[in-house]
């Protein structure tokens, strides 16, 4: 009897007594759903976007940007027009499907019907839409800025194809857009299918200027109320991140807070750099290599491990 076929054979025979596991697994849902005043979504269906839907528009959007750099590989140009508009069409349509699912499970407690919430879905996906020509321009000027800013860049298609920074900007200012409109768990997913592959980690509540560029990237942090002017170009494993986190009477953690730097135009934060807090880096500044900082510095600074210490080995 080959392998497959034993396998089958002590399944069947109750090898793994699935019977039980289901019931148990099911009792630990139920409990979990009563304690949390959850149910199992609208008609027993599915209450929750789906990470896997939100990959595959993601992928149709990249395509639908840049056809014929990001899009299938026997497109030509004569049909370009047409892939793009089915492509978004596709895209569109599916995005509306997740956006329902978000706004019905905030208003899952409301007052809110399905009707109003089906016209909001719609709304958002218009206007989602409608500003995909202007963030197609801003994009360009992300290329750009890393071709120009990497001698070891060839072309900007290279940079557009292979580097992963790109990827994660491409992600960032879709999810940006989706968190400002009001979908914040649609923009967090399409922020960690970025991160997941680059191992680039921009909140979608980031707001980042245009020409701006991630080099290498792995092990970058951006936090969500961070706020990055034009022109900016940072390094590996740099992480623009809080200082500390207020509480509320309760010991709740307060959300929204501005809580992470302001990096003003024109500034190189280099490999390693930890920059916490709500602090500013003046225009036109380098930060250099592993520099921890917390304080604010001015416009045309220049800092490094080495002049951000004392004599006696304690930090300015």
């Amino acid at each position: 009897m080959s392998e497959i076929a034993q396998a089958q054979a002590e399944s069947s025979s109750g090898h793994w007594q699935l019977q039980t596991i289901v019931g148990q697994l099911r009792a630990a849902r139920d409990q979990w759903r009563s304690q949390n005043g959850r149910s199992s979504g609208e008609h027993g269906g599915r209450e929750l976007p789906s990470r896997e839907a939100m990959r595959t528009i993601l992928e149709q959007l990249c395509g639908a940007l840049f056809p014929m750099r990001l899009g299938p590989v026997d497109l030509r140009e004569e049909s370009e027009d047409f892939y793009v508009g089915h492509t978004l069409d596709v895209a569109l349509n599916s995005l509306l499907a997740q956006a329902r699912l978000e706004l019905r499970y905030v208003a899952r407690r409301g007052k809110a019907d399905d009707t109003e919430i089906d016209a909001h879905a719609v709304r958002l996906v218009q206007d989602f839409a409608a500003a995909l020509p202007g963030l197609r321009g801003v994009l360009d000027t992300d290329v750009l800025a890393a071709y120009h800013g990497d001698p070891a860049a060839r072309s900007v298609d290279e940079v557009l194809l292979c580097y992963p920074g790109i990827l994660a900007v491409i992600h960032h200012r879709l999810a940006h857009h989706l968190y400002r409109a009001g979908l914040p768990l649609l923009a967090r997913i399409s922020s960690e299918l970025a991160h997941s592959a680059t191992g680039i980690d921009i909140h979608p509540g980031a707001q980042i200027g245009p020409s701006f560029f991630i080099d290498h990237g792995t092990g970058v942090v951006i936090g969500e109320t961070a706020i990055i002017g034009e022109r900016v170009r940072i390094y590996q494993a740099v992480t623009l991140g809080a200082k500390r986190f207020p509480a509320d009477e309760d010991g709740q953690l307060q959300k929204g807070q501005p809580r992470h730097p302001i990096v003003e135009d024109d500034v190189v934060i280099y490999a390693g750099a930890t920059i916490l807090g709500r602090i500013t880096i003046g225009k036109g500044s380098t930060i250099g290599g592993n520099v921890w900082l917390t304080r604010s510095v001015a416009p045309g600074s220049n800092l490094t491990q080495a002049n951000l210490q004392h004599d006696d080995g304690s930090q300015k």
